[in-house]
């Protein structure tokens, strides 16, 4: 469960890393501004741009993402034999009071139905003929 809860805290990281990182970068059109001389060259990672980096790192971050999603999946379908209090509960009643032990119960029995044939001849109506 620990093991989970630490992969789930990084998978949410990288998951808002990933966000900003996406919303950062710039558009396929913005890329003919700069040619142009429309300062660019006074950005913070250069004349080239960010493109580079941002994609790189980009790519990583969606590729550990891929990987913890993965692994936190493999972690919730692991079977473990921890049940709820409630039916922990129930079998532990089970186990108590076996089926030979419980008392017979004044429960009237109901009477079998009749079939149609013996329904007939009980019949108040006559016969036709």
């Amino acid at each position: 469960m620990l093991m989970q809860n630490i992969v789930l805290v990084l998978h949410v990281i990288i998951a808002v890393a990933l966000i900003a990182l996406v919303l950062l970068q710039q558009g396929k059109g913005a890329d003919a501004g700069a040619a142009f001389g429309a300062g660019a060259s006074g950005t913070v990672f250069g004349s080239k741009g960010s493109s580079s980096f941002l994609t790189r790192t980009t790519g990583l971050l969606a590729a550990a993402f891929f990987a913890t999603s993965l692994t936190l999946f493999v972690l919730a379908t692991e079977t473990k034999t921890v049940t709820s209090v409630v039916d922990q509960e129930q079998a532990a009643q089970k186990q108590e009071t076996p089926a030979s032990d419980i008392p017979n119960a004044d429960v009237p029995v109901a009477e079998p139905k009749k079939s149609v044939k013996e329904k007939s001849s009980t019949s108040d109506v006559p016969a036709a003929d």
